[in-house]
């Protein structure tokens, strides 16, 4: 069985580490992105089976990023779930908008952000 493939858009090393520890462990398969443009040259070589997306990036947002994602007929199904640490009231909007097809906010448990992604990935 191939493992699932995702693509983690996350400018913040630290955060990167831990994600990508928590997908290892959890037999997934992770590339990586430091910031939106990044991330849409990611994708320009592989397609993810989903994309974990900071919304605060240099550059780039993650919420452009997403935008232009979702104009792309190729990538426009990959599932996104937006991450980030500054929630406000409203930001949940802004991403869905954008096109993200789930939210939530840091700190989060690992548990809460395994079984959403299971949940685009499992079904």
């Amino acid at each position: 069985m191939n493992k699932k493939l995702i693509l983690h858009v996350e400018d913040n090393q630290y955060n990167r580490k831990i994600i990508r520890d928590l997908l290892s462990k959890n037999c997934y398969e992770v590339i990586e992105a430091y910031d939106g443009e990044a991330a849409l040259d990611a994708l320009a070589r592989r397609r993810p089976d989903l994309i974990l997306m900071d919304v605060q990036l240099p550059k780039l947002s993650g919420l452009d990023a997403t935008r232009r994602i979702r104009a792309n007929p190729i990538l426009a199904e990959i599932p996104v779930i937006a991450i980030t640490s500054f929630a406000l009231s409203g930001d949940d909007r802004l991403a869905f908008e954008a096109g993200c097809n789930a939210y939530i906010a840091k700190p989060f448990s690992p548990r809460d952000l395994l079984e959403m992604i299971r949940g685009f990935l499992d079904s």
